[in-house]
């Protein structure tokens, strides 16, 4: 495995309508790392990961995620910074309107992909990694919680991307739920992409050991 930057931050300042969340974020991130994001609640976390996508503008410093520097990116380049970061988020987001192989039928539309037997492939294929090649029929809400994250993992696959945001990925599943959703995430990251997860949850960092990032007064320093 190479080492390969994805994300490097030096001096960065984040705000959020005029209040400084973060100053002085330095961050570097390679192929394969998990990192988690712990700290309080309004921290800074969830603040960090969405200017990682382009969600929230960089203040100041200098911020490069793959080849783009995100002071200077420009709106269209958005999307293609996007189709290179999966994002897990704590509330599933998945339409409920559908099932779940429409699900993520739509992101592949939707990111370029035309050739349905190539759309069904990779849909069977993300769905085996995480363990749900059985339910692509299911609609959302016949899932459980568990089962719904899973499967907004599966999506945040589709595209193979090197990076993974997971902003609480286990807040709404309970304990033993999201021990199995965290050491996939672990397990994702051994084959070479790179996760950073956001997290409160001190149990789970200490039984799936990482490199650890504190968000607190308005800082990001390393814990281990």
């Amino acid at each position: 495995m190479s080492d390969e930057l994805l994300i490097n931050y030096s001096d960065v300042v984040l705000n959020r309508e005029e209040n400084t969340i973060l100053r002085d974020v330095n961050l570097t991130v390679k192929e394969g790392d998990f990192i988690y994001i712990i700290g309080k609640v309004g921290s800074g976390k969830s603040t960090l990961l969405k200017s990682i996508y382009a969600e929230i503008p960089i203040e100041s410093g200098n911020a490069q995620v793959f080849d783009y520097c995100l002071q200077k990116i420009k709106r269209k380049n958005i999307p293609y910074l996007r189709r290179k970061i999966g994002i897990v988020f704590q509330d599933f987001q998945l339409l409920i309107d559908r099932s779940v192989e429409k699900n993520l039928e739509f992101v592949l539309r939707a990111t370029g992909w035309k050739n349905k037997r190539m759309i069904q492939n990779r849909i069977h294929e993300v769905l085996v990694q995480v363990g749900m090649q059985n339910k692509a029929y299911k609609m959302p809400h016949e899932l459980s919680g568990g089962e719904q994250q899973r499967v907004v993992i599966a999506r945040a696959l589709l595209n193979s991307p090197p990076l993974i945001l997971a902003d609480e990925p286990t807040g709404n599943l309970d304990p033993e739920t999201g021990s199995q959703i965290v050491a996939l995430l672990h397990a994702i990251s051994k084959k070479g992409t790179a996760v950073m997860m956001a997290t409160h949850n001190y149990s789970i960092v200490q039984a799936f050991p990482a490199k650890i990032m504190r968000c607190e007064n308005m800082r990001l320093d390393s814990v281990s």
